[in-house]
């Protein structure tokens, strides 16, 4: 049925954090953006706004939402809000207000931090007592049905993911890099890790950064610890492996890894302990970790075994044990649990269920397939639904269908995931109308409601969806369709001019697999998304010797803007 490692302390945050200002209250605790805050500084700021929330009306239990770029600022607001007896529902900025209004009203938010917000003078107060089975904080993730759903994670598993850790050790002398987005699981593991274990946390600078700049920030900060998504690990992999040589242990997951990647990562990195990271939200980060020792043996990258205060069960249909080596689903168990699904019973009944390996236990469906090894880690398989993962994020495609069906022009729907250059994934919408609703509409439509890495890539207009003999939705079959047509855009084509805008168009048409491309459009509206926007200035500083910064290529998104910002830099450095 799985055997459950030995459990860890359960103790609150507050209470973990306090433990390190009176350990090292000089030493620092946060750095980023030009700020830089000691343990005794971070005590002092959030015991105030702890007070400061209390005045406003926060009590035990609240909820209150915070609304930050990436800074140090965050750790004082999450640290005042858990000291105020809190929980914090961390809102991602690049979210369209519709969807940031549809949270905050199911959260039922008393409070909404913003920059201006943190940093208050007047007292400090006593902190809120809380235990730990208190909300630490509440992460929304998509929901099959159309609406997102709140995860509500206790200070239980938080504690039992970076008190004492196996996968991973945290010491004073570490430096650990900040750059998931807060309403990211990742974030969770980054920040409590460095705060609760008196460790540096180092805050990227805000906004999306090119491989090269989150490089940058691990050799400027000294990082020793670090989380990057498959994705990102990839890149990082292929384009600056050498500025990865400082990191002490190096996690990554948030979707399969690339066994070649990962061969290639040990071989150059052999002080570098490297490690596949593998959990749902509801089970806080991480569920099983497999440290990589040496060249791979297997097929695929193991997520290994499960972390200290957890446990995994694979089971049949019928909730059976599955044999070794044979494929059931996964179901994790034990401290790292949320308590479910904020006002969602009847989801909760159905995704918790008794834990038959320990009375009164529960477990957590993962909807995960996966098989047990010979050495008794775990490799996964695939999934049993139609959930994807999207550069670390947890996509149900049903809820993109859901919105796009909701515009009245549109009569059907089926999104489904396809492969793209980048070797991870991206989505695929189809439809029917009856309408003249052009893909361009649908596209906005979707921009306003959804979380921009839930936007389709493509967006293709068919007479009729095909359907399987049971008269079900073929989805095989859309994820086999090849979408190469130019979409329907706002701009008109306009062809490029000259041998820099060709050479773009070129190179464009290659990483976004779209037939042709027009000087005058939105690489993001062709499909384009961050990863691939790496692969374009990548190539650019290879074969014309300009660096093209991430926030520069998302200033300049089309091939005119970029051609001139080309012309500008001098084209070659």
């Amino acid at each position: 049925m799985g055997t459950r490692p030995k459990g860890c302390d359960m103790r609150t945050i507050p209470a973990l954090f306090a433990r390190q200002v009176a350990a090292v209250p000089r030493r620092t605790a946060v750095t980023g953006s030009g700020q830089r805050l000691s343990y005794a500084e971070l005590d002092e700021a959030s015991a105030r706004l702890a007070h400061a929330l209390g005045a406003r009306g926060v009590r035990r239990g609240h909820v209150v939402a915070v609304h930050l770029a990436r800074s140090p600022l965050l750790a004082v607001a999450l640290l005042g809000i858990l000291r105020a007896g809190a929980c914090y529902l961390a809102l991602d900025p690049n979210d369209p207000p519709e969807r940031r209004a549809a949270v905050l009203a199911d959260a039922g938010a008393t409070v909404v931090l913003t920059e201006d917000d943190v940093l208050v003078d007047g007292p400090r107060g006593q902190d809120v007592e809380v235990d730990a089975d208190d909300l630490a904080y509440i992460a929304y993730t998509s929901g099959s049905t159309g609406t997102p759903k709140g995860v509500c994670v206790p200070h239980r598993a938080v504690a039992r993911l970076v008190d004492g850790p196996d996968f991973v050790t945290f010491t004073a002398d570490d430096v650990v890099l900040q750059y998931a987005p807060i309403a990211f699981d990742a974030s969770t593991l980054e920040v409590w890790g460095a705060l609760l274990n008196g460790a540096r946390l180092a805050v990227a600078p805000p906004g999306d950064l090119s491989p090269a700049e989150v490089a940058d920030v691990v050799r400027a900060e000294g990082v020793t610890v670090a989380w990057l998504t498959a994705g990102l690990f990839h890149q990082v992999v292929d384009t600056a492996p050498a500025d990865l040589k400082g990191v002490r242990q190096l996690i990554a997951g948030g979707d399969v890894l690339s066994p070649s990647h990962v061969d290639k990562a040990v071989a150059l990195l052999p002080d570098t302990v490297l490690v596949n990271g593998y959990g749902p939200t509801e089970n806080t980060t991480f569920t099983c970790c497999h440290p990589v020792r040496g060249r791979l043996t297997t097929a695929t990258v193991p997520i290994g075994k499960p972390i200290r205060g957890g446990a995994v069960h694979l089971l049949d249909a019928d909730l059976r044990p599955v044999p070794d080596g044979e494929v059931g689903e996964l179901y994790a168990a034990g401290d790292g649990l949320a308590r479910g699904y904020l006002d969602r019973p009847a989801l909760t009944a159905e995704r918790f269920l008794p834990d038959p390996g320990t009375p009164g236990g529960r477990m957590y469906r993962t909807g995960d397939l996966a098989r047990r090894l010979p050495d008794g880690a775990y490799e996964f398989v695939g999934r049993a639904d139609a959930q994807v993962k999207l550069r670390g994020f947890r996509v149900e495609p049903g809820e993109v269908e859901a919105a796009l069906a909701a515009h009245p022009d549109v009569a059907d729907a089926a999104v489904v995931a396809q492969p793209d250059r980048s070797g991870g994934k991206r989505l695929a919408a189809f439809y029917t109308t009856e309408g003249l609703v052009s893909a361009a509409e649908l596209r906005r439509t979707l921009a306003a409601a959804l979380p921009r890495y839930m936007v389709p890539a493509t967006f293709s207009r068919l007479p009729a969806l095909p359907l399987t003999p049971n008269g079900k939705v073929d989805r095989a079959a859309l994820a086999a369709t090849p979408v190469r047509a130019r979409p329907d855009l706002d701009t008109d084509y306009r062809p490029p001019d000259g041998e820099l805008e060709q050479w773009l168009a070129r190179l464009w048409a290659d990483v976004l697999e779209v037939d042709e491309v027009g000087v005058d459009d939105d690489f993001f509206e062709l499909g384009g998304h961050s990863l691939l926007a790496t692969m374009i200035t990548t190539e650019i500083a290879n074969e014309r010797g300009t660096f093209v910064r991430a926030r520069t290529f998302y200033e300049n998104p089309t091939i005119a803007e970029l051609a001139e910002h080309l012309d500008a830099a001098g084209g070659r450095r």
